[in-house]
Parts: C-alpha cells; sequence; structure tokens
C-alpha cells in the first residue's frame, strides 16, 4: 500500500520528499528555493489528507507551481486568469505522445496516474479538428431538450433514493449519504443516458473505486482498465447490432458533419462520460450538503429562499470542485507564463506535462476576493468559476451534473430539513483519490 507523503513546509530549503519512481531522481531535501518552485516541488498527497494546506501552499507558490505526482514531475496552473488562459492555448494539447517522459519510457505502465493520461481514443484525448469532430457528435445527442427530456426521470430516481435514505434512517441512526444517494444517483442518471444496463451497477461502482484510488496496486488497476474496457465495448457492439433510444446508439448512428466514430471512439467517449458523468455530481451534492452543514445561517437562508440553489450550486463548484489536480496537457513548444507581479513566474519546457489545479485555481483570491478560502453563497460579485473547466474541453456533461444537483438538493432538504451532519465536519475525510474532491462517506442524521 502506498504511504501518505507528508506536506511540505514552508521555510525556505525544505522540500517535499516523494515517493519516486526508480527512474527519477528522490528529492532528498537538499535542494534549495521555495516549495513548488523547480528545485524544490511540493510531492501532492496521495492519500488526500490534508487538501486545504497543500491548495494553501499551492496558491503561495503559484500561478506556475513545480509539483511531483507520485514520483513523476510536472507543473501545475493555480490562477484563475491563466487556467483560463492555458486552456485555450493551441500549445498544450492532450496527445500523449507529446510528453517526454512518456515518450522517452521514464513513465510507463507501472505509473498509478497512466490509465487517465493513455486512454482510449475519445474527445477527452485529441484536440483541433479531431476534437471538433468527436466532440459534435456528443453536443448533438446531449442537446437541452435531450436533458430536459430527462429532467422526469431524474425526479423519479432521487425520489425513489429518498424513500431508502429514510428506510436506512428510521431508527434516527446516522445515514451515509454518499452511499445511498449522492453515488446511486448520478450513476443512474448517466447510465439512463448512455444505456448503461443498471445490472452493472454494482460491478461500476468496485471497478470505478479501484481505478481512481492511489492505494489499488498497479496490476490491479490495469486489470480494472482491461475489464472496463472489456464491458463497454461489449455494450458498444450490442448497440450496434440493436440500437435503442440512447446516446451511446446515437454516438454510434451520427453520421452528420462528416466521418461517422469508430468503434474504439464511441468505446472512449462512452468510458469516459460514465466516469466523469457520476464522479463529479458526487462530489457536488455531497459537498454542498457539508458546506451547508457547517454554515446552518447559509442553510437557513436558502431553505427560506433568500438564497436560490443555483448559487448553492455554483458557490460549492467554486469552492470545493470535483476535480482537484485535473490531468493533464503536454505543451509542444515553450511556454512562459507571466507571474502575479507581471514579471516571468517560470517556462514550461516543450515536452513537459502541465495539470490544472482547480482546487487552487477556485481559492484565487485576486479573481474572487480576500474571503477566497470561505464558503459564502452571499457572496458580492457573480460566482465566475471554471470548475468544470474552460474552453474547448470544457466539461461536456456540466449542464447535466448541476441539473442532477439542481433537483437533488432542494427535494433532499424538502424531505429532511433538519439534516445534519453526523460527525463532527473535522472527521469526514476525502478518498485517496489524487484527482478527485471525492468525501469517502457523509453520515448524516435526518432528523432532530
Amino acid at each position: 500500500m502506498m504511504r501518505s507523503q507528508p506536506v511540505a513546509e514552508t521555510r525556505e530549503g525544505a522540500c517535499p520528499v516523494t515517493g519516486a519512481s526508480p527512474a527519477l531522481p528522490v528529492n532528498d531535501g537538499s535542494s534549495a528555493g521555495p516549495v513548488g518552485s523547480a528545485g524544490c516541488p511540493l510531492a501532492i498527497d496521495p492519500m488526500v489528507e490534508r487538501l486545504r494546506e497543500e491548495t494553501a501552499l499551492l496558491r503561495e507558490a503559484g500561478p506556475l507551481a513545480r509539483i511531483e505526482l507520485l514520483g513523476v514531475p510536472a507543473w501545475t496552473i493555480t490562477d484563475h486568469a491563466q487556467a483560463r488562459r492555458l486552456l485555450t492555448d493551441t500549445r498544450l494539447v492532450k496527445d500523449i505522445n507529446e510528453w517526454t517522459l512518456f515518450r522517452e519510457g521514464v513513465v510507463g505502465d507501472q505509473w498509478p496516474l497512466i490509465g487517465m493520461v493513455d486512454v482510449d481514443r475519445s474527445m477527452f484525448t485529441v484536440d483541433g479538428a479531431e476534437h471538433r469532430r468527436l466532440r459534435t457528435k456528443t453536443a448533438q445527442a446531449i442537446t437541452p431538450r435531450r436533458l430536459e427530456q430527462l429532467r422526469p426521470v431524474i425526479e423519479e430516481i432521487t425520489h425513489r433514493l429518498l424513500d431508502d435514505v429514510a428506510a436506512q434512517g428510521a431508527d434516527g441512526g446516522p445515514v451515509d449519504l454518499k452511499t445511498h444517494f449522492a453515488l446511486p444517483l448520478p450513476m443512474s442518471v448517466v447510465s439512463r443516458l448512455m444505456g448503461v444496463d443498471p445490472a452493472l451497477h454494482p460491478r461500476l461502482h468496485v471497478l470505478y473505486k479501484a481505478f481512481f484510488s492511489t492505494v489499488t496496486p498497479q496490476d490491479e488497476r490495469l486489470a480494472v482498465i482491461a475489464e472496463l474496457d472489456e464491458i463497454f465495448t461489449g455494450m458498444v457492439r450490442e448497440k450496434t447490432a440493436e440500437p435503442a433510444d440512447d446516446l451511446t446508439s446515437a454516438l454510434i448512428l451520427a453520421d452528420e458533419g462528416g466521418e461517422p466514430l469508430t468503434e474504439e471512439e464511441v468505446v472512449g467517449n462512452l468510458k469516459a462520460m460514465v466516469a466523469a458523468g457520476h464522479e463529479t455530481t458526487i462530489s457536488l451534492i455531497l459537498h454542498a450538503v457539508r458546506a451547508l452543514s457547517d454554515h446552518p445561517e447559509q442553510r437557513d437562508a436558502v431553505l427560506a429562499g433568500q438564497v436560490s440553489w443555483d448559487t448553492v450550486i455554483e458557490e460549492t463548484l467554486r469552492w470545493q470542485p470535483p476535480s482537484t489536480h485535473l490531468l493533464m496537457r503536454f505543451a509542444v513548444e515553450d511556454i512562459e507564463v507571466p507571474g502575479r507581479d507581471g514579471e516571468p513566474a517560470g517556462t514550461i519546457a516543450r515536452g513537459e506535462g502541465v495539470v490544472m489545479s482547480y482546487s487552487a485555481v477556485g481559492r484565487d483570491r485576486n479573481h474572487f476576493g480576500e474571503d477566497a478560502d470561505s464558503f459564502n453563497v452571499r457572496r458580492p460579485t457573480p460566482i465566475r468559476h471554471i470548475s468544470f473547466g474552460h474552453g474547448p474541453h470544457i466539461c461536456p456533461g456540466a449542464a447535466l451534473s448541476r441539473l442532477e444537483a439542481a433537483i437533488a438538493l432542494p427535494a433532499l432538504y424538502e424531505r429532511f430539513p433538519a439534516l445534519r451532519l453526523a460527525v463532527p465536519t473535522e472527521e469526514i475525510r476525502n478518498m485517496p483519490v489524487l484527482t478527485q474532491n471525492d468525501l469517502a462517506a457523509l453520515p448524516v442524521l435526518l432528523h432532530d
């Protein structure tokens, strides 16, 4: 099992000791420079035990900070303005073959995060004209009209799950809101959208948990990736033979605007949509409930109708974005990044990997104000975050995630207006998932 790495100290010259792979040098703490500099990279904690402190260190080091992801060096962007700029910079691409460490064999199948950057061909892994071709097919299927058609489906699933939550808490004891509500809701919805057999849900829960977790042995993770590929390839072949009224069939049949999608492209889009389509909403629902429980005066304002649920959703997305460190883009030429003082912050060299640290971007005081570290549904300025991304690769399922939360959260509090946490908030832990802001559980009490 991988051991947690300590969050780096902030005194000059103190560097985080990393769990580097044998092919990379281990930082022994002798390098000089502030944490997050090229000479003193911050080792991102794979156990996610101190995300708040880690985010603060990245903010201090930014807008361009040097990090290590399970021993692999990369740059990360921590400022809102620079993230927006670089997410539309064509010099940063998704093609893993542009990554020097991958091309030279330094990073390979035994790196635990390889399955998130070396993945099937889909709209998530290509750029330019090919990205537009693949994304257009999905956009043609996830229309506002189709989402509205999903509304009664989401409402039905929500109320059925709330019945289960009520039954679980009938004795007055705690209920894990993740297990009984926040996890099955988006999985059921995205499965309905994509045409995934509900009988697969239990197995998919197990597989995705193992895939994302940093404590999963790599050989087991590679087997998980193979099984997911087998499941979804089989599903695509079945729907190719017998199309149905779902997004997967629509992707198979779509031929408007040029060349149809290949089987590999449909499978890649399907796998990515199911993964992202349920993980983001789990995080959004759980963090909204946790935030409102920690701020009862704000919760009361929301329940009294003084603040909209849309505002709660956007502030939650800013304050606790579903993705903490989104992997990864690669520079096809040197890119100079300006600092906050106008002087250069550093240069991303050609062939280097770049991560967007949305946890830090959402806490940017220059953009969100001096209270950016606080949850505040009465924020005086519009909450213009980029937690679902920005530019060509903005999350295609963002509207669906927002719709699910906009139905689920008010229904939850209408059913259980006295809902509160069953444990002190400091006892709530993140899953050991380096890329996702995923809580292990959220035990709640339903009644006073």
